[in-house]
């Protein structure tokens, strides 16, 4: 099991969202297929026959890659991961959401059977008639009323009331029940951000499965069975004890129904998890058949380090997550042994890897230099491109700054471009013009203060690509009077030394969405949350109203901040995309952060047997969820030696 990535191939023009919602589905087949491994639940009367346990209208998947197929049903996926923890994964992978994105990057109802968007403030969601959760409880606008009125908006449950995602301005949505399928979510203002959430990787989720959470909720239990349950869960109070057993995201509770394609079957801690198929999943393919076509998928969790390794031994049938570009070689040699091939999708991050100046480190000295534009982009002048790309990635590579990629629509060169010429005359120039012209005998510049400028780029330490990124770096840079010093430490550590301001810079990968439509949020390109990396505090002080971190003191990070609420209210998609480009000019003009090389390739491992994965694909988070827009619950075995196993 492989770890996987998402691909979007086919960027098209946007959106069409603001339309109604969703034609085009395939039409529904004369009968269905039962998966053969729930035969024997049927047969025993513990589950009902396929035709009573779909939706009235299910889903007809679409197989719009190239080389997909209707497939068989049988088989089990083996992937590997490195935490407990990451049976979150499957919920990513798995991608059933209200709506999805498509092939195009457009919206397409999913778990929903229609939605329509009126005035992008009004958002009308209706269900599928006769859909029901992993343990056949009916799945209807209750469990979206009982997550708003019993959780979102309870004080014990939700202390500081709904999420911040569903709020616009402050304003909560009004939230009106039409019907057992039906529900309504409308604003004053526009909320261009919804329908995103709603099919992100992690989405938000705005229902729960309330036939199952009721017995743990003061409103629905009596007062003696639910200190009983406190109790022997071992909680501190019932809201402890409704929150740890509520978490669809995470997935670690194997009792908590769910709509994904497969249910976690094994309670943790574990170091095997096995997922089984969703007996009432809502989707099937145009032969009728139920999917997904895979029975099982089995996450063995190992050492994050020993991934490429039990891999390339073939213990793994679908992986990409812990795997990384340097591993090729070594992974493409042992196709034959391992019966795996190795394809090479495109990273959708806007650089591999890039440099974050932190424009709110306590250090006066460094504060002034590290917001003074100059010195940024000297930096990103004096940063060879062209050496990374040919010495470590093999000349495969964009060599651009942390931008957008050339396979999204709002791509544009300019932006991509600027400041990264391999310019070292340049970069001695801009820093002389600053007043760094003294230096010290290794011929290193003095800081204002006297100090050696060295700046030490702080690393959570996970992978040697940094390392071998970071001498490169450095190298370039002694050429203008600059010393790079790499420090590697844990991730926990790492991220709470950039938050309290001790990190002068440190270095991740670039924009986590590098194919955006301008219907897409820009709020990467703007001060939002305290895990920006370049400005911590600015986007604490957003998250927190102004309770903690710092006020944005800085022209360009405000005008960021003014366009990103343009973008929120704009009223057409034109303005959209106008409101885009001037923060990705701004963004990249500024230099906020230094990007190397963007498309790197990422290996992705798939068994010779599995069939569906696309061949050529984009590997990111958001949009895509991972592997979730390629559809996982299509992917399926060849042999019938593979369907045979889930059969035992």
């Amino acid at each position: 099991m492989r770890r996987a990535g998402i691909a979007i191939a086919a960027l098209a023009a946007g959106f069409g969202w603001m339309a109604a919602a969703l034609a085009g589905e395939l039409p529904l087949p004369a009968r269905y297929v039962e998966p053969p491994s729930l035969l024997p639940q049927v047969e025993a009367g513990e589950l009902p026959p396929v035709e009573e346990r779909l939706p009235d209208h299910p889903q007809v998947a679409r197989m719009p890659w190239p080389g997909q197929t209707l497939g068989r049903h049988g088989g089990e996926i083996d992937i590997l991961m490195s935490s407990q923890r990451d049976v979150r994964m499957l919920t990513v992978y798995g991608y059933a959401r209200l709506v999805v994105y498509n092939e195009k990057l457009e919206f397409e109802a999913d778990l929903l059977e229609s939605f329509e968007v009126t005035e992008e403030r009004i958002f009308t969601l209706r269900l599928r008639p006769g859909h029901r959760w992993s343990d056949g409880a009916p799945f209807t606008t209750e469990d979206f009323r009982y997550f708003w009125e019993d959780v979102a908006n309870h004080e014990d449950l939700s202390p500081t009331g709904p999420p911040n995602m569903m709020l616009v301005d402050g304003e909560p949505p009004r939230v009106e029940i039409i019907d057992e399928l039906t529900i309504r979510y409308s604003w004053s203002k526009p909320n261009p951000g919804f329908l995103p959430m709603l099919a992100g990787p992690s989405p938000l989720y705005i229902f729960r499965p309330s036939a199952y959470l009721k017995q743990f909720h003061a409103d629905y239990t009596e007062p003696e069975e639910l200190k009983q349950r406190v109790k022997a869960a071992g909680q501190r109070d019932w809201a402890a004890l409704h929150n740890r057993r509520d978490n669809m995201y995470r997935n670690d509770n194997p009792e908590l129904p769910t709509l994904e394609p497969w249910m976690l079957v094994t309670k943790p801690p574990s170091e095997r998890f096995v997922f089984a198929r969703n007996p009432y999943y809502h989707r099937i393919d145009a032969d009728g058949r139920q999917l997904p076509y895979a029975d099982k998928v089995v996450m063995q969790v190992t050492d994050g380090k020993l991934v490429p390794a039990k891999t390339g031994a073939g213990e793994a049938d679908l992986q990409a997550r812990y795997l990384r570009f340097d591993n090729y070689t070594f992974l493409k040699e042992g196709e034959d042994t391992g019966g795996y091939r190795v394809l090479l999708w495109n990273s959708a991050t806007g650089s591999q890897m890039a440099l974050y100046p932190n424009l709110n480190v306590n250090d006066p000295v460094w504060r002034a230099l590290l917001r003074d534009v100059r010195f940024r982009r000297a930096l990103s002048l004096a940063v060879n491109r062209h050496e990374i790309n040919q010495v470590i990635y093999y000349g495969l590579a964009d060599e651009q700054g942390n931008s957008v990629l050339k396979q999204s629509p709002l791509y544009d060169e300019s932006y991509a471009k600027a400041w990264t010429e391999f310019d070292p005359e340049e970069a001695n120039r801009l820093l002389d013009e600053i007043g760094l012209v003294q230096r010290d005998d290794e011929g290193i510049r003095l800081l204002p203060d006297g100090r050696p400028l060295v700046i030490v780029v702080e690393s959570a330490g996970e992978n040697t690509e940094e390392v071998d990124v970071l001498e490169l770096i450095g190298d370039s840079w002694r050429g203008i009077g600059v010393k790079l010093f790499a420090k590697p430490s844990q991730r926990e550590v790492f991220r709470n030394r950039i938050f309290s301001g001790e990190t002068i810079m440190s270095v991740w990968t670039g924009l986590e969405n590098g194919l955006p439509t301008a219907d897409m949020s820009p709020y990467e390109l703007a001060p939002t949350t305290q895990q920006q990396l370049m400005w911590p505090k600015w986007g604490q002080y957003l998250e927190t109203g102004g309770e903690s971190g710092e006020e944005i003191d800085m022209p360009a990070a405000k005008r960021l901040a003014a366009l990103l609420e343009d973008w929120t209210y704009a009223e057409s998609r034109d303005a959209r995309e106008e409101v885009w480009r001037e923060m990705l000019w701004i963004f990249a003009d500024q230099v906020f952060t230094i990007g190397t090389v963007a498309n790197v390739p990422q290996p992705v491992v798939v068994a010779n047997e599995l069939r569906n994965v696309p061949e050529k694909a984009m590997y990111g988070w958001d949009p895509g969820a991972h592997f979730g827009i390629y559809k996982p619950d299509c992917f399926w075995f060849e042999s019938e030696d593979a369907r045979d196993v889930a059969k035992q």
